[in-house]
């Protein structure tokens, strides 16, 4: 089994990773129900009632590479 690091800031809930890409707080909400199939397989999970998504999945989804990268 892999392990998987949840100290990366690769992985946040979906309201960081909107407010990180310059989106509406329900960018990420929205474009799942919309489209599931752009979110690469194990990128978007929703745990209770938070989203958590990956930096993966944001750079799908929005087509934009990681916004904290080019800073």
């Amino acid at each position: 089994m892999e392990d998987i690091n949840l100290d990366t800031p690769d992985i946040m809930d979906a309201k960081e990773a909107a407010k990180i890409w310059d989106k509406n707080e329900g960018y990420v909400r929205t474009a799942y129900k919309k489209s599931p199939e752009k979110f690469p397989e194990g990128s978007i999970r929703k745990f209770g009632s938070t989203w958590v998504v990956t930096t993966k999945a944001m750079e799908a989804i929005t087509g934009e590479k990681d916004p904290r990268k080019n800073k």
